[in-house]
């Protein structure tokens, strides 16, 4: 039954393998072209994966190269070296298929290509940014020869960052003394002391190329003019831009602080007089006594500027003399780059009423004892012991003698 209508057809394939079971030998190359050993985030744009796979055994039907990849690179194109009939599909955002010379692979053959990828939406939240290469057909391959069908290409990720900080300071000097009215200065409830409040402002900036991940600014004050001594600042408020981070410091629990006066008049004299000198506090010198304003701040894109404002008082009634502030501001971890600021408290020079006094009466009595000192020189050395009227006489007789002497040679 329907012999009649079937036609039979028979088809002999001849098998033309170097091995009994006509294994391929795939073996797989490559490497990442970058310039450096680091990818610079955000200065880098894309990467290049240069591929050279080889078949040592026999032809390889339906043979591809299999690309998995972060999300966050993406699939450009791919550049072949010769025209051998590769062709790319991205499957997924993270999966690429290349099909080498389809339909087969012939042995003893290789084939070069570049895959391109666009590195600039890359977040840096991996360290490594890694490409796994696979490369596999349909001919079986023995467990001996697939060591080298797989690829890992890595490359650190880094970010390059060229901070800069900036800080302004307002005021930048001040008056105070006695003769400075104290309506200037602010009083705080319930506080006998005169502040002068201080505002100062530090700007970080990200000049790129990477985005800088997060950093830490350390704003130091000095505190104290004297080791043991009272804290001279109140910090009242530090605000961060946007609210893009927050400051921590030590809070001064009694910020007004009057210094008990039990010094004698004389040491409060030569303080008067050392008054016009300059007091320089600075934290950079060791042993200083200094307030730290730490703040974090989140990550900035390129170009990106982040500020940080400071409201604090001065405590006026601890001041000495004309003192030279600095403040310093530091970017860390990433780099240590810093900005000093400087703002000076100037005396007013203008002396206590019972200081005035002091000095009036000093003064005279100094003056009395040089002149006693004089005379009493001057009676050492024989001043007072010369013989003032045998000296006239002898004078004027002299002159006696020659008018007569005169007379004489005249008449004669």
């Amino acid at each position: 039954k329907g012999e009649k209508i079937a036609a039979k057809n028979e088809t002999w394939f001849e098998k033309n393998c170097l091995s009994e079971d006509c294994a391929a030998d795939l073996r797989l190359h490559g490497k990442l072209l970058l310039s450096g050993s680091h990818l610079a985030l955000g200065g880098v744009r894309n990467v290049s994966l240069n591929l050279t796979i080889s078949n040592a055994g026999d032809d390889a039907y339906d043979t591809n190269i299999y690309l998995n990849f972060s999300r966050e690179v993406h699939y450009i194109n791919f550049l072949q070296r010769e025209e051998k009939g590769i062709s790319c599909m991205l499957v997924e955002l993270d999966f690429l298929k290349c099909s080498i010379g389809f339909p087969f692979m012939r042995a003893q053959t290789k084939y070069h290509l570049s895959v391109l990828f666009d590195t600039s939406r890359l977040s840096g939240e991996n360290e490594t940014l890694l490409f796994l290469v696979h490369a596999r057909s349909a001919n079986p391959e023995h467990d001996s020869t697939l060591h080298d069908n797989t690829l890992e290409l890595s490359i650190p990720l880094v970010h390059e960052v060229d901070t800069t900080i900036t800080g302004v300071v307002t005021p930048t000097s001040f008056v105070y003394g006695n003769s400075v009215d104290r309506s200037r200065f602010l009083q705080l409830d319930d506080m006998e002391c005169s502040f002068q409040p201080l505002n100062f402002t530090f700007q970080v900036i990200n000049n790129g190329p990477s985005r800088l991940p997060g950093s830490t600014v350390d704003i130091r004050i000095p505190n104290r003019l004297t080791g043991n001594g009272a804290d001279m600042f109140h910090i009242i408020d530090t605000q961060v831009s946007e609210g893009r981070g927050n400051c921590t410091w030590h809070r001064n629990p009694k910020p007004c602080t009057i210094p008990q006066d039990k010094e004698s008049i004389f040491h409060t004299i030569f303080a008067f007089f050392t008054k016009s000198g300059r007091k320089v506090l600075d934290c950079d010198r060791p042993g200083r006594a200094c307030l730290t304003i730490s703040c974090s701040l989140s990550s900035q894109a390129k170009e990106e500027a982040t500020s940080i404002d400071v409201q604090m008082l001065l405590n006026t009634e601890i001041l000495q003399r004309v003192i030279h502030y600095g403040f310093r501001g530091e970017i860390l971890p990433h780099l240590r780059v810093s900005e000093h600021l400087v703002f000076e408290a100037l005396h007013s020079q203008e002396p206590r009423g019972y200081v005035v006094g002091w000095i009036i009466a000093i003064s005279l009595l100094v003056g009395i004892l040089i002149f006693l000192l004089l005379a009493v020189l001057l009676w050492k050395m024989g001043f007072f012991r010369r013989h003032y009227r045998e000296i006239i006489e002898a004078e004027k007789n002299r002159k006696d003698s020659d008018e007569s002497w005169d007379w004489v040679q005249k008449s004669q």
